[in-house]
């Protein structure tokens, strides 16, 4: 049996555009705030290897998407 393609392209439309804009947002607050004086950022310096560790922006982008598809996987479903 084959899905609905309908459905598919629907849900791979609504992605690209989460993503598009998730990806604005993303580059927008790199821009205002920088990515290397963001709280919770691990930066290491030894000579010429400069490491930026995001560590609190990598746990709000991963919190992000999840509440978002939940909120779309509770609309879908009803």
């Amino acid at each position: 049996m084959l899905p609905n393609l309908e459905s598919i392209g629907k849900w791979l439309v609504i992605l690209g555009f989460g993503l598009a804009v998730l990806g604005g947002i993303i580059w927008g607050i790199g821009k205002i705030f920088g990515w290397e004086r963001f709280p919770g950022t691990l930066r290491f310096q030894t000579g010429n290897l400069t490491c930026i560790i995001p560590v609190l922006a990598s746990i709000i982008l991963s919190i992000l998407p999840t509440v978002l598809l939940n909120i779309l996987a509770r609309f879908n479903s009803r």
